[in-house]
């Protein structure tokens, strides 16, 4: 009966043992207490006018850039996500807190490509909405 009893609770030390490995992931990395958090924005192009008037012509305000290409990487420059911009030049990827940057992929009838940016996520604060920019060439 003791032998028994030892052989069960070894088969529910390996059961447990298995299923917390599982929950972790791969050996070197850490997932426990780790959340993402959603990061938002927009990318608009502009200028739309090529004179800027005092005080704004609100048909002049920037326009919002759909199908822009982002990639999000860590800092060592590896690509850990990539969001396509909506119709109203609006996106959103999940990321785990840390640090990273933004390169915004060159559009097609815009100057290249956005100018990058350097942003953090900490856990439990909320990240501002990423405003991209594109040029338009119009001056």
């Amino acid at each position: 009966m003791n032998r028994t009893l030892r052989g069960s609770a070894l088969t529910a030390f390996a059961a447990l043992l298995l299923v917390a490995t599982a929950c972790t992931g791969p050996p070197g990395s850490s997932s426990i207490g780790t959340t993402t958090r959603s990061v938002t924005g927009r990318a608009t192009a502009g200028p739309v006018c090529p004179v800027e008037r005092n005080p704004p012509d609100p048909a002049c305000a920037a326009r919002p850039v759909a199908g822009a290409v982002l990639v999000f990487q860590n800092v060592t420059g590896a690509e850990v996500a990539r969001a396509i911009t909506d119709q109203n030049g609006r996106f959103s990827v999940a990321l785990a807190p840390g640090a990273y940057r933004l390169v915004p992929q060159a559009v097609a009838g815009l100057m290249g490509g956005g100018r990058p940016l350097e942003f953090q996520v900490t856990a439990g604060e909320t990240l501002e909405p990423l405003a991209v920019t594109y040029d338009t060439g119009i001056r």
